[in-house]
């Protein structure tokens, strides 16, 4: 038998990549399968959607850094994510910096989403960066994730424009809807070994 493709999920709040990327799955076009759904946040709107859907779903306390797990709460989070034999770690607004001991028992299998054209706009609130520096195009990215903020190999992207009458929430809510078109995309493609690597460079398989 086929062993299905696995992923572990890691947010922070209300979860809404995870629903995309779980209703995909549902519909078939992902073939993967959700293996476990983990938070730092007790209350997170994500860890709610994933026990609706019957997912193991587990809130693992985050220690006591406001940006980053603690040594603690990072061997819980290795240990849960080992445990359940995932292939591929998906970042769906999980707000902690991973550092060195977890990007390197997962090393080239956690990827994320970030809410602009990377490598413009890393860090918090990129959609304000971008409708006050004033650019014609926003969007969101696709990126293996590294020791660096936002700085991984690119897997895609899709643009936003940004419409003369935008403010930082409606820019907002238009990239969050590409998110959750692309996200999804490029999950599939990684399940479905679609995807090359080299160096920085990303190859998608042709159709």
């Amino acid at each position: 038998m086929q062993h299905k493709f696995r992923l572990g999920v890691l947010g922070s709040g209300k979860g809404s990549n995870f629903v995309a990327i779980a209703d995909a799955i549902t519909a078939g076009t992902i073939p993967a399968e959700v293996a476990v759904v983990l938070s730092d946040v007790e209350s997170a709107g994500i860890l709610t959607h994933a026990r609706e859907r019957h997912l193991p779903a587990h809130f693992i306390a985050p220690g006591k850094f406001r940006t980053k797990l603690d040594e603690d709460a990072e061997r819980a989070f290795v240990t849960a994510l080992t445990a359940a034999k995932v292939d591929l770690i998906v970042l769906a607004g999980f707000m902690r910096v991973l550092k060195g001991d977890f990007l390197r028992a997962f090393e080239g299998r956690i990827v994320n989403i970030h809410p602009s054209l990377l490598p413009s706009f890393p860090g918090l609130e990129s959609w304000k960066q971008a409708l006050d520096y004033g650019v014609k195009y926003a969007g969101c990215t696709v990126h293996f994730v590294d020791a660096g903020v936002d700085s991984g190999a690119i897997i895609g992207q899709q643009p936003v424009p940004v419409l003369d009458g935008d403010s930082a929430e409606t820019l907002h809510a238009r990239i969050h809807a590409a998110e959750h078109a692309l996200y999804p995309k490029c999950v599939a493609a990684i399940a479905r070994g679609d995807l090359s690597v080299s160096g920085r460079r990303v190859t998608w398989k042709k159709a």
